[in-house]
Protein backbone atom coordinates (compact mmCIF):
# COMPACT_ATOMS: atom_id res chain seq x y z
CA UNK A 1 0.00 0.00 0.00
CA UNK A 2 1.37 3.39 -0.97
CA UNK A 3 0.96 5.91 1.78
CA UNK A 4 2.15 9.47 1.47
CA UNK A 5 3.41 9.60 5.02
CA UNK A 6 6.08 12.21 5.56
CA UNK A 7 7.94 10.03 8.02
CA UNK A 8 8.34 7.44 5.28
CA UNK A 9 9.09 9.79 2.38
CA UNK A 10 11.63 11.57 4.59
CA UNK A 11 13.66 8.39 4.92
CA UNK A 12 13.50 7.31 1.28
CA UNK A 13 16.66 7.91 -0.69
CA UNK A 14 16.66 9.97 -3.85
CA UNK A 15 13.71 11.60 -5.61
CA UNK A 16 10.81 9.30 -6.35
CA UNK A 17 8.04 10.07 -8.82
CA UNK A 18 5.70 8.07 -6.60
CA UNK A 19 5.76 11.00 -4.16
CA UNK A 20 4.44 13.34 -6.86
CA UNK A 21 1.05 11.67 -7.13
CA UNK A 22 -1.52 11.22 -4.41
CA UNK A 23 -1.99 7.59 -3.40
CA UNK A 24 -4.65 5.59 -5.16
CA UNK A 25 -8.11 5.98 -3.58
CA UNK A 26 -8.44 2.18 -3.41
CA UNK A 27 -5.67 2.07 -0.81
CA UNK A 28 -8.01 3.11 1.99
CA UNK A 29 -11.40 1.90 3.11
CA UNK A 30 -12.40 5.15 4.75
CA UNK A 31 -14.41 4.86 7.96
CA UNK A 32 -15.64 7.08 10.77
CA UNK A 33 -12.93 6.85 13.47
CA UNK A 34 -13.88 5.46 16.86
CA UNK A 35 -12.38 5.02 20.32
CA UNK A 36 -10.48 1.77 20.91
CA UNK A 37 -8.66 2.43 24.20
CA UNK A 38 -11.24 1.89 26.93
CA UNK A 39 -9.11 0.47 29.77
CA UNK A 40 -5.55 1.03 31.02
CA UNK A 41 -4.39 -2.41 29.71
CA UNK A 42 -5.41 -1.28 26.19
CA UNK A 43 -2.50 1.19 26.22
CA UNK A 44 -0.17 -1.54 24.94
CA UNK A 45 -2.40 -1.88 21.88
CA UNK A 46 -2.01 1.90 21.24
CA UNK A 47 1.79 1.85 21.57
CA UNK A 48 2.06 -1.10 19.15
CA UNK A 49 -0.39 0.41 16.68
CA UNK A 50 0.23 1.79 13.20
CA UNK A 51 -1.48 4.98 14.42
CA UNK A 52 1.14 5.53 17.14
CA UNK A 53 4.01 4.90 14.70
CA UNK A 54 2.49 7.25 12.11
CA UNK A 55 1.66 9.95 14.66
CA UNK A 56 5.05 10.04 16.36
CA UNK A 57 6.79 9.75 12.96
CA UNK A 58 4.84 12.77 11.75
CA UNK A 59 5.70 14.84 14.86
CA UNK A 60 9.41 13.96 14.61
CA UNK A 61 9.63 14.55 10.84
CA UNK A 62 8.20 18.04 11.30
CA UNK A 63 10.55 18.56 14.28
CA UNK A 64 13.51 17.78 12.02
CA UNK A 65 12.15 19.98 9.22
CA UNK A 66 11.96 23.19 11.30
CA UNK A 67 15.37 22.76 12.94
CA UNK A 68 17.21 26.09 12.90
CA UNK A 69 14.50 27.82 10.81
CA UNK A 70 12.77 31.13 11.64
CA UNK A 71 9.03 31.69 11.30
CA UNK A 72 9.92 34.49 8.90
CA UNK A 73 12.10 32.35 6.57
CA UNK A 74 11.00 31.62 2.99
CA UNK A 75 9.06 28.45 2.21
CA UNK A 76 6.49 27.15 -0.22
CA UNK A 77 2.78 27.77 0.47
CA UNK A 78 0.68 25.28 -1.50
CA UNK A 79 -2.96 25.52 -2.47
CA UNK A 80 -3.92 23.03 0.28
CA UNK A 81 -2.13 25.16 2.88
CA UNK A 82 -4.04 28.24 1.65
CA UNK A 83 -7.31 26.30 1.92
CA UNK A 84 -6.44 25.20 5.48
CA UNK A 85 -5.76 28.84 6.42
CA UNK A 86 -9.16 29.81 4.96
CA UNK A 87 -10.79 27.03 7.01
CA UNK A 88 -9.13 28.24 10.23
CA UNK A 89 -10.12 31.79 9.30
CA UNK A 90 -13.75 30.60 9.18
CA UNK A 91 -13.46 29.12 12.70
CA UNK A 92 -11.96 32.42 13.84
CA UNK A 93 -14.82 34.43 12.28
CA UNK A 94 -17.40 32.23 14.01
CA UNK A 95 -15.89 33.22 17.38
CA UNK A 96 -16.51 36.89 16.50
CA UNK A 97 -20.08 35.99 15.52
CA UNK A 98 -20.67 34.10 18.80
CA UNK A 99 -19.94 36.47 21.69
CA UNK A 100 -19.79 35.09 25.25
CA UNK A 101 -23.10 35.12 27.15
CA UNK A 102 -23.77 36.59 30.59
CA UNK A 103 -23.66 33.81 33.16
CA UNK A 104 -22.89 33.47 36.87
CA UNK A 105 -19.83 31.22 36.37
CA UNK A 106 -16.61 32.96 35.29
CA UNK A 107 -15.24 29.90 33.52
CA UNK A 108 -16.60 27.76 30.71
CA UNK A 109 -18.81 30.25 28.91
CA UNK A 110 -21.77 28.40 27.41
CA UNK A 111 -21.58 30.36 24.15
CA UNK A 112 -18.72 27.98 23.32
CA UNK A 113 -21.33 25.24 22.82
CA UNK A 114 -23.08 27.38 20.20
CA UNK A 115 -19.74 27.91 18.44
CA UNK A 116 -18.94 24.19 18.64
CA UNK A 117 -22.37 23.17 17.30
CA UNK A 118 -21.61 25.22 14.18
CA UNK A 119 -18.33 23.36 13.67
CA UNK A 120 -20.00 20.02 14.36
CA UNK A 121 -22.52 20.78 11.62
CA UNK A 122 -20.05 22.17 9.08
CA UNK A 123 -16.87 20.12 9.70
CA UNK A 124 -17.36 17.67 6.86
CA UNK A 125 -18.00 20.46 4.34
CA UNK A 126 -14.97 22.40 5.63
CA UNK A 127 -12.73 19.35 5.19
CA UNK A 128 -14.19 18.53 1.75
CA UNK A 129 -13.21 22.04 0.62
CA UNK A 130 -9.58 21.36 1.66
CA UNK A 131 -9.27 17.93 -0.03
CA UNK A 132 -8.50 17.34 -3.71
CA UNK A 133 -11.63 16.19 -5.59
CA UNK A 134 -10.44 12.57 -5.92
CA UNK A 135 -10.16 12.41 -2.12
CA UNK A 136 -13.57 13.79 -1.07
CA UNK A 137 -14.67 10.41 0.24
CA UNK A 138 -12.05 10.78 3.01
CA UNK A 139 -13.84 13.85 4.45
CA UNK A 140 -16.10 12.07 7.01
CA UNK A 141 -13.07 10.26 8.47
CA UNK A 142 -10.73 13.26 8.57
CA UNK A 143 -13.43 15.68 9.82
CA UNK A 144 -13.67 13.73 13.09
CA UNK A 145 -10.11 14.80 14.00
CA UNK A 146 -10.92 18.43 13.23
CA UNK A 147 -13.96 18.32 15.54
CA UNK A 148 -11.86 16.68 18.28
CA UNK A 149 -9.15 19.35 18.00
CA UNK A 150 -10.97 22.39 19.40
CA UNK A 151 -11.90 21.29 22.93
CA UNK A 152 -14.75 19.48 24.65
CA UNK A 153 -18.20 21.01 24.35
CA UNK A 154 -19.58 19.28 27.46
CA UNK A 155 -16.79 20.30 29.84
CA UNK A 156 -15.81 23.45 27.89
CA UNK A 157 -12.16 22.55 28.32
CA UNK A 158 -9.11 22.21 26.09
CA UNK A 159 -5.83 20.35 26.52
CA UNK A 160 -3.00 18.43 24.88
CA UNK A 161 -5.34 15.64 23.72
CA UNK A 162 -7.25 18.17 21.62
CA UNK A 163 -3.98 19.56 20.28
CA UNK A 164 -2.95 15.97 19.38
CA UNK A 165 -6.20 15.58 17.41
CA UNK A 166 -5.19 18.58 15.26
CA UNK A 167 -1.76 17.02 14.61
CA UNK A 168 -3.62 13.78 13.74
CA UNK A 169 -5.85 15.79 11.37
CA UNK A 170 -2.75 17.14 9.59
CA UNK A 171 -1.17 13.67 9.54
CA UNK A 172 -4.29 12.29 7.83
CA UNK A 173 -4.09 15.04 5.19
CA UNK A 174 -0.53 13.88 4.50
CA UNK A 175 -1.56 10.24 4.28
CA UNK A 176 -4.16 11.00 1.60
CA UNK A 177 -1.68 13.14 -0.34
CA UNK A 178 -3.39 16.51 0.22
CA UNK A 179 -0.27 17.75 2.03
CA UNK A 180 3.19 16.82 0.73
CA UNK A 181 6.75 16.67 1.96
CA UNK A 182 7.45 20.15 0.57
CA UNK A 183 4.65 21.55 2.79
CA UNK A 184 6.57 20.71 5.99
CA UNK A 185 7.54 24.25 6.98
CA UNK A 186 4.16 25.70 6.03
CA UNK A 187 2.38 23.01 8.10
CA UNK A 188 3.98 24.38 11.28
CA UNK A 189 4.71 28.00 10.42
CA UNK A 190 1.39 28.75 8.71
CA UNK A 191 -1.24 26.12 9.55
CA UNK A 192 -0.33 25.04 13.07
CA UNK A 193 0.58 28.61 14.04
CA UNK A 194 -2.82 29.86 12.85
CA UNK A 195 -4.50 26.97 14.72
CA UNK A 196 -2.62 28.04 17.86
CA UNK A 197 -3.90 31.60 17.49
CA UNK A 198 -7.51 30.43 17.03
CA UNK A 199 -7.24 28.13 20.09
CA UNK A 200 -5.90 31.00 22.22
CA UNK A 201 -8.82 33.13 21.09
CA UNK A 202 -11.26 30.33 22.03
CA UNK A 203 -9.58 29.90 25.42
CA UNK A 204 -9.72 33.63 26.16
CA UNK A 205 -13.18 34.36 24.72
CA UNK A 206 -15.00 31.46 26.40
CA UNK A 207 -12.71 31.15 29.45
CA UNK A 208 -12.10 27.48 28.72
CA UNK A 209 -10.73 25.27 31.50
CA UNK A 210 -7.43 23.41 30.98
CA UNK A 211 -8.22 19.71 30.42
CA UNK A 212 -6.51 17.51 33.00
CA UNK A 213 -4.23 20.35 34.05
CA UNK A 214 -1.28 19.62 36.30
CA UNK A 215 -1.23 23.25 37.40
CA UNK A 216 2.26 24.64 37.90
CA UNK A 217 3.71 21.15 37.44
CA UNK A 218 2.58 20.86 33.82
CA UNK A 219 4.56 22.42 31.00
CA UNK A 220 1.65 24.65 29.97
CA UNK A 221 -2.08 24.68 30.72
CA UNK A 222 -3.12 24.06 27.13
CA UNK A 223 -0.34 23.29 24.61
CA UNK A 224 2.73 21.08 24.20
CA UNK A 225 3.69 20.67 20.52
CA UNK A 226 4.68 24.33 19.92
CA UNK A 227 7.33 23.95 22.64
CA UNK A 228 8.77 20.86 20.92
CA UNK A 229 8.81 22.36 17.42
CA UNK A 230 9.71 25.80 18.81
CA UNK A 231 12.78 24.45 20.64
CA UNK A 232 13.89 22.72 17.41
CA UNK A 233 13.79 26.09 15.62
CA UNK A 234 16.31 27.41 18.16
CA UNK A 235 18.84 24.56 17.88
CA UNK A 236 22.33 25.96 17.15
CA UNK A 237 21.13 29.56 17.40
CA UNK A 238 24.28 31.76 17.53
CA UNK A 239 23.18 33.87 20.53
CA UNK A 240 19.90 32.71 22.07
CA UNK A 241 20.31 30.04 24.76
CA UNK A 242 17.63 28.40 26.89
CA UNK A 243 18.53 30.69 29.83
CA UNK A 244 17.45 33.71 27.77
CA UNK A 245 13.78 32.84 27.26
CA UNK A 246 12.84 34.00 30.76
CA UNK A 247 14.06 37.51 29.91
CA UNK A 248 11.23 39.77 28.79
CA UNK A 249 13.47 41.84 26.50
CA UNK A 250 14.63 38.74 24.57
CA UNK A 251 11.05 37.47 24.21
CA UNK A 252 9.80 40.84 22.92
CA UNK A 253 12.63 41.10 20.39
CA UNK A 254 12.39 37.57 18.95
CA UNK A 255 8.84 36.23 19.40
CA UNK A 256 7.94 36.94 15.74
CA UNK A 257 10.66 34.52 14.65
CA UNK A 258 10.32 31.69 17.16
CA UNK A 259 7.18 29.82 18.25
CA UNK A 260 8.74 28.89 21.61
CA UNK A 261 9.21 32.56 22.51
CA UNK A 262 5.75 33.39 21.19
CA UNK A 263 4.32 30.83 23.64
CA UNK A 264 6.34 32.31 26.50
CA UNK A 265 5.02 35.77 25.60
CA UNK A 266 1.43 34.48 25.65
CA UNK A 267 1.92 32.80 29.07
CA UNK A 268 3.41 36.00 30.51
CA UNK A 269 0.42 38.01 29.26
CA UNK A 270 -2.08 35.53 30.71
CA UNK A 271 -0.48 34.87 34.10
CA UNK A 272 0.59 37.11 36.93
CA UNK A 273 3.39 36.75 39.45
CA UNK A 274 6.93 35.41 39.11
CA UNK A 275 7.51 33.14 36.10
CA UNK A 276 9.26 30.53 38.27
CA UNK A 277 6.07 30.16 40.32
CA UNK A 278 3.35 30.04 37.65
CA UNK A 279 5.40 28.04 35.09
CA UNK A 280 7.80 25.96 37.14
CA UNK A 281 8.52 23.30 34.49
CA UNK A 282 9.39 25.91 31.88
CA UNK A 283 11.54 27.74 34.41
CA UNK A 284 13.46 24.50 35.01
CA UNK A 285 13.98 24.11 31.25
CA UNK A 286 15.74 27.49 31.17
CA UNK A 287 18.59 25.83 33.12
CA UNK A 288 19.23 23.22 30.39
CA UNK A 289 22.53 24.05 28.62
CA UNK A 290 21.42 23.94 24.96
CA UNK A 291 18.35 23.78 22.74
CA UNK A 292 19.13 20.32 21.39
CA UNK A 293 18.89 18.90 24.91
CA UNK A 294 15.71 20.92 25.54
CA UNK A 295 14.20 19.49 22.34
CA UNK A 296 15.13 15.88 23.18
CA UNK A 297 13.86 16.29 26.75
CA UNK A 298 10.53 17.73 25.58
CA UNK A 299 10.01 14.84 23.14
CA UNK A 300 10.60 12.36 25.99
CA UNK A 301 8.26 14.35 28.22
CA UNK A 302 5.58 14.50 25.51
CA UNK A 303 5.64 10.73 25.11
CA UNK A 304 5.48 10.18 28.88
CA UNK A 305 3.02 12.93 29.85
CA UNK A 306 0.67 12.87 26.83
CA UNK A 307 1.04 9.86 24.55
CA UNK A 308 1.45 7.31 27.34
CA UNK A 309 -1.22 8.68 29.64
CA UNK A 310 -4.53 6.80 29.60
CA UNK A 311 -6.69 9.86 30.48
CA UNK A 312 -5.42 11.52 27.27
CA UNK A 313 -5.36 8.53 24.90
CA UNK A 314 -8.74 7.09 25.92
CA UNK A 315 -10.28 9.88 23.80
CA UNK A 316 -8.14 9.21 20.69
CA UNK A 317 -10.07 7.84 17.70
CA UNK A 318 -8.86 5.30 15.17
CA UNK A 319 -9.92 4.78 11.56
CA UNK A 320 -8.36 3.60 8.30
CA UNK A 321 -5.78 6.41 8.18
CA UNK A 322 -4.69 6.20 11.81
CA UNK A 323 -5.20 2.52 12.47
CA UNK A 324 -5.31 0.59 15.75
CA UNK A 325 -3.85 -2.42 13.86
CA UNK A 326 -0.35 -3.35 15.04
CA UNK A 327 2.62 -2.15 12.98
CA UNK A 328 3.43 -4.72 10.31
CA UNK A 329 6.78 -6.36 11.08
Amino acid sequence: MLTVNMAETEQSSGPSHEDDKPPNPVDFNFMVPKKEISMVPDMGKWKRSQAYADYIGFILTLNEGVKGKKLTCEYQVSETVEKLLDMLGTLDRWIDETPPVDQPSRFGNKAYRTWYAKLDQEAEALVTAVLPSERHEAAPEIAVYLKESVGNSTRIDYGTGHEAAFAAFLCCLCKVGALRKEDQLAIIFKVFYKYLQVMRKLQKTYRMEPAGSQGVWGLDDFQFLPFIWGSSQLIDHPTLEPRHFVEEKVVNEHHQDYIFLDCIKFISEMKTGPFAEHSNQLWNISAVPNWSKVNQGLIRMYKAECLEKFPVIQHFKFGSLLSIQPVKP
